[in-house]
C-alpha cells in the first residue's frame, strides 16, 4: 500500500494485532514489487500473506515472482480490481476485501441523504436565510417529510443491502432494481424488486448503488432521468459514469429535479460547472466513503481476516472471482 494509506489506516493498535497475529517487520512497506525497497525482495520471497490497501501495484505474473510463498491477500480497502489479476486466480491464492466494512459509511450518508431530501432540507435552509424571519412551513413546504415515501435503490450490492437495513425503522417504501436480485432474496430484505424503469418512475429519492462496469455507463441517460418525477431527488454515491452529467444538469437546472452528488463525471468537475451553485444540489467530494476515523474499521476488518487465516479458517469476506466482473 502507499505510505499514505498506511498512516491513514493502520492505527497502534491494529499493528500490535498484527504482529501478535503473524511474522511482521511494521517498519517495512512495500510500494512496488520491483526490487528497490531495502529488505523487500527477502520478506516478499518468504511472504504467505499480503496485507494490502489503497496505492497496492498490480498482482500480474511479474509480481508474482517474488512471492513464490504467497497464500492470501487481505486487502484493506474496497475493491480489489486495481491489484488482483488473472494472475492471483490461476495460482490459487485467496483474497479478502473490507467492502462490507467501507459500505457502512456510504450507506449511512446514503440514509442521511434521503431523510434530508425528502424534509427539502436545503430548500427549507435557502427559504429560512432568504427571509430572516418566520417561515410559513406549511404554506411552503405543504408535501414534505418521509411519511410513506417511495425510495428506489437501484443495486443490490453490499452498500444498496445495507442502505436497505438502515431504513427498516423508517415508515418508507423501498423499492429495488438489481437484475441479479432473486425474488426470494428480494422477499427476505423485505423490498419490492421492480424494473429500472418502474422504479424512476414511482420513486420519490432515487439512490445508486451499482457498480461500474461497460454495461451500466450511462445507465441514467436523458429518457431515464426525464422519466422520473417532478421534485424527485437522486443520489449518487457510486460512480459518475452511470449518469449521462450533461442530462442530469440540464434536469437540475431546470429546477425538475434535486441532487445528492459524492460522485460525477469528470472526477472534478470544471470550475464553471452549474453544480457548483444550483439551490436544489448538494455536492460532496466523496465524502460518503471511510474517512477519518472510519478508515480504522478497515483496518479493524482486514486485521480480524489476517486472524481468521491464523486459525486456519476460510476468510468472513472471500472475493469470490466468478462474481468479481459484476460487482464493484
Amino acid at each position: 500500500m502507499s505510505a499514505e494509506t498506511r498512516d491513514a489506516i493502520l492505527s497502534p493498535a491494529s499493528l500490535v494485532r498484527l504482529e501478535e497475529l503473524t511474522t511482521l517487520e511494521p517498519g517495512l512497506l512495500v510500494t512496488d514489487f520491483a526490487p528497490g525497497t531495502p529488505g523487500a525482495v527477502e520478506a516478499l520471497r518468504q511472504a504467505e500473506v499480503l496485507f494490502t490497501g489503497w496505492g497496492c501495484p498490480a498482482l500480474d505474473a511479474s509480481a508474482l515472482e517474488f512471492l513464490p510463498r504467497l497464500r492470501a491477500v487481505v486487502h484493506a480497502a474496497g475493491s480489489v480490481k486495481h491489484h488482483i489479476t488473472r494472475d492471483v486466480w490461476e495460482r490459487g491464492i485467496a483474497v479478502s476485501t473490507a467492502a462490507a466494512a467501507n459500505a457502512l459509511p456510504v450507506a449511512e450518508y446514503t440514509v442521511a441523504a434521503v431523510l434530508l431530501a425528502n424534509k427539502r432540507v436545503l430548500d427549507g435552509a435557502r427559504a429560512y436565510r432568504e427571509a430572516r424571519s418566520r417561515v410559513n412551513l406549511l404554506e411552503r413546504f405543504p408535501d414534505v417529510g418521509n411519511y410513506r415515501r417511495t425510495v428506489g435503490l437501484v443495486g443490490a450490492s453490499r452498500i444498496g443491502r445495507r442502505v436497505v437495513e438502515l431504513l427498516r425503522p423508517f415508515d418508507l417504501r423501498v423499492l429495488v432494481h438489481d437484475p441479479y436480485l432473486t425474488p426470494d432474496e428480494a422477499d427476505a430484505l423485505g423490498v419490492t424488486a421492480v424494473d429500472l424503469d418502474t422504479l424512476l418512475r414511482l420513486s420519490d429519492v432515487v439512490s445508486v448503488h451499482a457498480p461500474e462496469l461497460p454495461e451500466t455507463r450511462h445507465l441514467f441517460d436523458a429518457g431515464r432521468l426525464a422519466s422520473m418525477r417532478d421534485g424527485a431527488t437522486f443520489v449518487n454515491t457510486a460512480r459518475g459514469s452511470l449518469v449521462d452529467t450533461d442530462a442530469l444538469v440540464k434536469e437540475l437546472v431546470s429546477g425538475r429535479l434535486h441532487a445528492v452528488l459524492d460522485h460525477t463525471e469528470p472526477e472534478i468537475l470544471p470550475a464553471d460547472s452549474p453544480l457548483y451553485d444550483l439551490p436544489n444540489v448538494l455536492l460532496t467530494p466523496h465524502l460518503a466513503g471511510s474517512l477519518g476515523g472510519e478508515l480504522h474499521r478497515l483496518a479493524d476488518a482486514a486485521v480480524d481476516e489476517v486472524g481468521r487465516y491464523a486459525r486456519g479458517l476460510p476468510f468472513a469476506h472471500r472475493v469470490d472471482p466468478d462474481t468479481l466482473h459484476r460487482s464493484a
